[in-house]
């Protein structure tokens, strides 16, 4: 089975994020790192190929492939090979000028490219990127490889050429299943990434990762079909309002409560 998951470098999670005068992200000023959310993809791809390796743990010589494909500049390799020292075998990055400012059309049309020429079965994602939060790419995906479509996986079953999954929605939890290819998505309880080992960050160095071009991969795209117009920074929280209680502090709660029909 060949196993493609989809990751993305992000500004991490604890830094100030600002909005530059061109309408993108400022990326360059903070540090950047692997999506978290991406890490849950990349550990289960990683169980999946061990469950269904009879040869050893590892998967070595099982005939399955994990790769990491991601979409960003030249810089996003960094958070590529933390997965490549989780335990993929290699990646591919696509970085082109004329993808700056992206959106999650343009993304999915890119990495649809990527995808179909390595002839993947199975495609795993996060369930969004921390610093968009639109959660759209995986079912774009789907859409554009003709895959059907298991999103919001909380738990993930092979059964030969079949995915089952069990997906987490607001009403409970849905017994879902598709033969391959599949696009898969999995929220962040299914597991527990693990972290890497040293023999795994040197084993990382030496894996390949591929940078492409749109040329590479024959795909011309408009980078965003959607843009932010006008943006500002979000005012100063105010002061709030001091209650001293004086023996009738209960009742001066009571009635701040009622004044904002909260009761």
């Amino acid at each position: 089975m060949k196993i493609a998951v989809c990751v993305k470098q992000v500004p991490d999670s604890w830094a100030e994020k600002k909005m530059g005068s061109d309408g993108l992200l400022d990326r360059a000023g903070v540090d950047a790192v692997l999506n978290d959310l991406d890490e849950y993809a990349v550990e289960e791809a990683l169980k999946i190929v061990e469950a269904n390796s009879p040869t050893n743990e590892a998967g070595e010589g099982s005939g399955h492939t994990i790769t990491v494909i991601s979409m960003g500049p030249e810089r996003a390799s960094e958070a590529v090979r933390k997965a490549l020292s989780m335990g993929a075998d290699d990646a591919i990055v696509i970085t082109d000028p004329a993808l700056v400012g992206s959106d999650a059309l343009a993304t999915s049309a890119v990495l649809a490219a990527a995808i179909r020429d390595g002839g993947y079965d199975l495609v795993i994602c996060g369930t969004e990127s921390t610093d968009a939060r639109m959660s759209v790419v995986p079912a774009m995906l789907a859409e554009r490889l003709g895959f059907a479509q298991l999103t919001f996986a909380g738990s993930v079953m092979v059964n030969g050429a079949t995915i089952s999954i069990a997906r987490q929605t607001e009403f409970g939890v849905e017994q879902m299943s598709a033969p391959l290819p599949v696009v898969l998505s999995v929220v962040e309880k299914i597991n527990e990434p693990r972290y890497p080992s040293f023999k795994g960050i040197m084993a990382a160095k030496k894996k390949i990762i591929a940078i492409k071009t749109l040329s590479d991969i024959g795909v011309s795209v408009q980078s965003a079909w959607s843009g932010v117009k006008d943006s500002a920074v979000r005012p100063p929280r105010g002061a709030g309002i001091k209650i001293v209680d004086e023996g009738d502090g209960g009742k001066k709660l009571v009635a701040f409560l009622q004044e904002r029909r909260i009761v």
